[in-house]
């Protein structure tokens, strides 16, 4: 990552990744959640062996989650212009810095992915990768608001009222129209404030 004048440029082209460390586990799985929102969990080694036929491995907790920055994960699309604003939107309002922010096209964002039960190439959803569990779509919308400063955290809350097919619906219209209604970065790297 390079910096110019306080702003912080990401490549997509992989610098020398430090050597892979012991995974302590298969990648995050989605699981029921008794329609409580999008929780996501480890699967038995035995389904992780089987999705293994792609080329990304998936993080480990020990490449991303340290004793001493365990702070969340955000994935989001680095050429797109909605995303980049939704990035920056969320620094201003994290004086704090709760949140790290990864592009889904990374090497990173790619092995993060992995990890929370989803295809390296997924660019369709913001995630918020936590170290126990990982959030998508409208969840990880709301997750993220509950990190942010007031009235965020009680806008979540109550966005939580309607039913996450609701929420899911409208954010997955979003999504699919971001290109079109906002536009795509016309470079290959992405601009985090």
């Amino acid at each position: 990552m390079a910096t110019m004048a306080g702003r912080y440029w990401c490549s997509y082209s992989s610098p020398s990744a430090p050597p892979p460390q012991r995974q302590r586990g298969p990648p995050l799985q989605p699981r029921h959640t008794g329609g409580r929102g999008r929780g996501l969990r480890r699967p038995s080694l035995r389904a992780a062996a089987s999705a293994a036929g792609e080329p990304v491995k998936a993080a480990t907790d020990a490449e991303f989650f340290q004793p001493a920055d365990s702070r969340p994960i955000m994935l989001f699309d680095g050429v797109c212009n909605l995303c980049n604003g939704g990035v920056r939107f969320v620094r201003e309002r994290d004086p704090g810095r709760s949140i790290r922010y990864i592009p889904l096209q990374s090497d990173s964002g790619r092995k993060l992915l992995r990890r929370s039960g989803r295809s390296p190439d997924d660019i369709s959803s913001v995630v918020l990768v936590e170290k126990d569990r990982s959030y998508i779509k409208s969840e990880a919308v709301l997750r993220i608001m509950e990190y942010l400063n007031l009235p965020f955290p009680q806008l979540a809350a109550f966005l939580k009222i309607a039913p996450l097919f609701v929420r899911d619906f409208a954010y997955d219209n979003v999504a699919n129209n971001r290109y079109v209604v906002f536009g795509r970065s016309e470079t290959e790297s992405c601009e985090i404030l």
